[in-house]
């Protein structure tokens, strides 16, 4: 029999809202990624570097451009290099350090399920996105950018299925391999996608075998959907369903295969 009548003391104990738990978790994961030094060079001042160097300088091969202008072709393919680099980058080293420093290990004896671990992952790599399409967007229109307004919805949507994507892909080498790995090989697979995996090269410029595998990758498929949506105002559906493809593939596996430590 109680004694005293509920409601009568508080704060009254028990698990959270699973949508707060999701939002502070997430806030939480994006507010270190911001105050990560490295991580804000990747993710921010190496595309704007890129941003400002490819439009100002005769880097891009002329053949590739078209009639489109080189800030219209160079922006979209900048967007998809930062994608890659919070979203699949950025999370895979992050994942792989808190497990070997036993955060997530902590994080699981929570209340937080293990999907709302990821999740919350996943939300903060959005957020950083849209910081990131925000500034390299700004920079991008002094320069005289000029997307199409018919395709800007097609490219938000590509833009959060890439984050998607990536955000598994991350989850899946940052979840099973140890720090030291994870930390090498994301930062050799994201110098690998930026040279030959469709973002500094179109496939066009490319001989058929090698543009059909690059339009196949995650990095080629969100460059070039991006590109047809703000250039030519269009959805292109193939580098939907890759990276729909990719990010449904990557995280069956990481579910598989993540480890706590």
């Amino acid at each position: 029999m109680s004694t005293f009548a509920p409601g009568t003391f508080t704060p009254k104990p028990g698990a959270g809202r699973r949508s707060r738990m999701l939002l502070r978790h997430a806030k939480v994961e994006a507010s270190l990624t911001l105050r990560n030094g490295e991580q804000i060079l990747l993710t921010l001042f190496i595309p704007l570097a890129l941003l400002i160097g490819l439009t100002l300088l005769n880097i891009v091969p002329s053949g590739d451009l078209g009639p489109v202008s080189k800030v219209d072709w160079v922006t979209p393919r900048i967007f998809a290099l930062a994608v890659m680099s919070s979203a699949f980058t950025g999370q895979a080293i992050a994942l792989g350090f808190d497990r070997r420093y036993g955060v997530v290990k902590r994080l699981s004896a929570t209340a937080l399920p293990r999907w709302l671990l990821v999740a919350g992952r996943i939300v903060a790599a959005l957020v950083v996105v849209v910081l990131q399409v925000v500034v390299l967007g700004v920079v991008a229109a002094v320069m005289g950018w000029s997307p199409s307004a018919a395709g800007v919805a097609e490219a938000v949507l590509l833009l959060v299925l890439g984050t998607l994507s990536f955000g598994a892909l991350g989850v899946l080498l940052g979840g099973s391999l140890r720090a030291e790995a994870v930390l090498a090989l994301a930062n050799i697979v994201w110098f690998a996608l930026l040279l030959g995996g469709g973002i500094l090269l179109a496939p066009s410029a490319l001989p058929a075998g090698a543009a059909a595998v690059v339009e196949l990758l995650p990095s080629g498929a969100l460059a070039e959907g991006l590109r047809e949506a703000l250039v030519n105002g269009t959805l292109a559906w193939q580098p939907v369903l890759v990276l729909i493809g990719w990010g449904v593939l990557a995280g069956g596996l990481a579910t598989r295969t993540t480890k706590l430590t």
